[in-house]
């Protein structure tokens, strides 16, 4: 598999995404779901903003893991939230969680009125292999 990211301009660079992601010659693409704060049990968090970005990490970084993937090979990342003022002061969980795992990514957050039950974050992403 071959990945070349798109980048006209510097400024994205901070907010630790690409503008485009080529991908050429791919063995496999997993579409993830959109991943909560949601346990093992199927219970949704009433945490705060960070606790509830820690766990959909997690649970993002499980599925692809478990899929046979690896997170380095995300491509695309759509974030939701309830509250993008509630998320900036920890975006850089996000952040970090995306330079540990090498990962070069188009991005897309998006305010939404509500998720499910009592979350405020989800994470969707496309990954290639």
């Amino acid at each position: 598999m071959e990945k070349r990211a798109i980048n006209p301009w510097q400024w994205q660079d901070q907010r630790s995404y690409v503008q485009a992601v080529e991908v050429k010659n791919p063995s496999g693409t997993l579409y993830v779901s959109g991943q909560t704060a949601i346990n093992a049990n199927g219970i949704s968090s009433n945490e705060n903003m960070e606790s509830q970005i820690i766990l959909a990490l997690k649970n993002l970084e499980q599925v692809i893991t478990e899929a046979g993937y690896e997170p380095k090979g995300i491509v695309r990342l759509n974030i939701y939230t309830t509250n993008t003022e509630e998320l900036w002061p920890h975006f850089n969980l996000i952040q970090d969680w995306v330079a540990q795992h090498g990962i070069r990514q188009a991005t897309t957050l998006l305010e939404v009125k509500s998720l499910f039950e009592t979350l405020k974050v989800e994470l969707e992403a496309t990954v290639v292999k």
